[in-house]
């Protein structure tokens, strides 16, 4: 171990390397947090309420699916395990913070963090956070340059017109004016309008644009540091050389602002359905009605908050098979008073032409405005496209993914046991000689194209498809998009 005045320093993204930085440099209490959180995940129990256990990952995926799971808590708790690691870590620099958090985004998205995006949505955030306090830190620290700039080009005018003509050096003099530098090269010859020039507020406008300049460059530097193959490999795995010099500035203020950047996070978490729930009334109207999928607590408590408004609607719920969360989901909002019928999935077509609106989950929001929901949703979606009934998706903006659907509908999928559809029993050649070569597939989620949703109802608002892309230039840095993968 090292002595205690010299802590090893963080010089690589490797969770192997970053396991040893906060071994050799921390107490053994941070390492014990991180172990029971990735434990926890790896058992699928990351994601559970407190009142709830599993058997394994593949209980837990039915589970996720069912919508018995609260979701909101998996991320509420990895915000506070990043609030923890962040604040009582010895990092000094803003590059060995970006390190930090990328080693412990890989180590976590290996230990199960692929099942649930919004862990890397999480991690991600925060390190939009901490890029965008660099660039505000650099651009403060760029703007007191310039205005001592500003500050003596305005004394020299000063000196100058207040000066008498006669005491003026003439042109003839050995000891001529400090000749000013290209930048900040006044006329000669003073005129009106050179003095209206170097007013401050024209010189800030150049100050902008070479600003602008600098961050642009700074940004196109950490974009090509970080470009390429983001795997976990020893000629890959990035290092806090690769950023731009400004993140290796010791900033002693930039703690505290990532803490409070951290802390909106969590209390955005906390506000999540309140602020989802506001808009109820906004899209549910009188004598509608609505279809829904499985269950989710989101679409549920959308629901009763509207019905808590004197709303009067009906609600078709799917029951969601083979988990059937949807029986669960329609108990609870009957005993909200809420009028509510439970059909088969495959009855959602028939029923399609009397419906108003159709209100899904999600799983995960993609960077083209497709939606991951529950395994049977792209099904409701396709009916609803045919009978021309919007498709309208609860969700947090924490499911919100930097990621494309390169794989169709393998895109953060997931395969699980096909005992809950079909019994191994029924299976064996013996009591069914023709399911024999039958393949059983049961995954998890399903993709929806962005052409068959409507509308993203969150809890900063109404979005559509098409939007979401500025909403992720707002929420993560491009550079940050495959930090984990």
């Amino acid at each position: 171990m090292a002595p205690s005045d010299h802590h090893m320093e963080l010089t690589s993204s490797s969770p192997i390397e970053v396991r040893a930085w906060l071994k050799a440099n921390h107490s053994a209490k941070l390492l014990s947090a991180l172990d029971k959180f990735e434990i926890e995940l790896r058992l699928g129990r990351g994601v559970a309420s407190s009142s709830t256990t599993f058997r394994g990952i593949s209980d837990a995926a039915g589970k996720l699916h069912d919508g018995t799971l609260n979701r909101r808590i998996v991320t509420s708790r990895t915000v506070q395990l990043f609030k923890t690691l962040v604040g009582s870590t010895k990092w000094r620099t803003a590059a060995q913070l970006m390190t930090l958090l990328k080693g412990l985004g890989r180590e976590l998205h290996a230990a199960g963090g692929f099942r649930e995006p919004a862990i890397g949505n999480v991690v991600r955030r925060i390190m939009s956070c901490v890029r965008e306090e660099v660039a505000a830190h650099d651009l403060k620290d760029q703007q007191d340059d310039d205005d001592r700039q500003i500050q003596m080009v305005a004394e020299r005018l000063t000196a100058t017109v207040l000066t008498p003509p006669n005491a003026r050096p003439s042109s003839s003099s050995s000891m001529p004016l400090e000749q000013p530098s290209s930048a900040n090269k006044m006329p000669r010859n003073l005129s009106l309008a050179s003095m209206l020039w170097a007013h401050p507020q024209h010189v800030t406008a150049n100050i902008k644009q070479r600003t602008g300049r600098h961050l642009s460059k700074s940004r196109a530097e950490s974009f090509s540091s970080d470009s390429g193959d983001h795997r976990a490999t020893s000629s890959t795995i990035a290092s806090v050389d690769t950023l731009p010099d400004l993140f290796h500035v010791v900033r002693t203020e930039l703690r505290q602002a990532i803490m409070e950047a951290i802390q909106e996070i969590a209390n955005e978490l906390e506000d999540l359905h309140k602020n989802i729930n506001d808009q109820a009334t906004n899209h549910i109207h009188a004598d509608e009605v609505i279809l829904t999928y499985a269950r989710s607590e989101t679409v549920e408590l959308f629901l009763k908050a509207a019905a808590a408004k004197k709303r009067k609607f009906q609600v078709i719920v799917c029951e969601g098979a083979p988990h059937f969360g949807g029986h669960s989901m329609a108990k609870s909002l009957a005993m909200a008073g809420i009028e509510t019928l439970v059909i088969n999935d495959s009855a959602a077509f028939a029923l399609m032409a009397r419906v108003n609106k159709v209100l899904l989950p999600a799983h995960a929001v993609l960077a083209n405005g497709g939606l991951i929901s529950y395994s049977g949703a792209h099904m409701v979606a396709l009916a609803a496209k045919q009978n021309s009934v919007p498709v309208v998706c609860i969700t947090g903006m924490f499911k919100l993914c930097p990621q494309f659907p390169h794989e169709g509908q393998d895109t953060l999928n997931d395969l699980v046991s096909p005992s809950s559809v079909m019994d191994y029993s029924e299976m064996s050649f013996s009591n069914a000689p023709l399911a024999a070569g039958v393949e059983y597939i049961n995954p998890v989620h399903d993709y929806i194209p962005p052409q068959l949703v409507n509308l993203y109802v969150t809890n900063i608002g109404g979005f559509q498809p098409s939007y979401i892309y500025r909403l992720l230039a707002e929420y993560y840095h491009t550079d940050d998009w495959e930090s984990f993968e």
